[in-house]
């Protein structure tokens, strides 16, 4: 093989362009690899942390929505209670109600039998005295015997 100036020149280039790079681009380059390297582990830690966090958060929802469950139904459980409150309160109020109507028409029905039972004794009395007079063949004076009337109805 043939060594010539060229190949000499070729060479001192070549080991001038590895020194230039190994000096100059190299330690660039390092560096950009190193804090890529940097930033990807960074990324990948936090990936981790907000993946541990996202796991607590679902822990802590799960325990809200459980709390929040179990308000609900105590709440319902409250509701329902006062419903029944409320019912038994408005069926009690009804059942007073239906005793006062129904005392209230037993007094109207025992007044309005009471004043039938009047206005028979009168119209018996006026009867009795009608048909006394007919026997009799006079008519008696109402005022003046208003007390023999009076008796002869409650007698009735």
């Amino acid at each position: 093989m043939d060594f010539n100036a060229t190949l000499i020149g070729e060479m001192i280039s070549f080991a001038i362009l590895i020194w230039f790079c190994v000096h100059f681009i190299w330690p660039h380059i390092n560096k950009a690899i190193e804090d890529r390297q940097i930033k990807i582990a960074e990324g990948l830690n936090a990936a981790e942390r907000a993946h541990a966090e996202l796991k607590d958060a679902d822990h802590k929802v799960a325990a809200e929505i459980k709390v929040a469950r179990q308000q609900a139904s105590e709440i319902i459980d409250r509701a329902q209670q006062q419903a029944n409150q409320i019912i038994d309160k408005a069926r009690a109020e009804a059942i007073t109600e239906i005793n006062r109507l129904k005392s209230s028409a037993q007094d109207d029905i025992a007044s309005m039998a009471q004043r039938a039972r009047d206005q028979l004794r009168q119209q018996v009395g006026a009867l009795a005295v009608q048909g006394a007079s007919k026997i009799v063949q006079r008519e008696i004076d109402p005022s003046t015997h208003k007390a023999l009337l009076d008796q002869l109805a409650t007698e009735i």
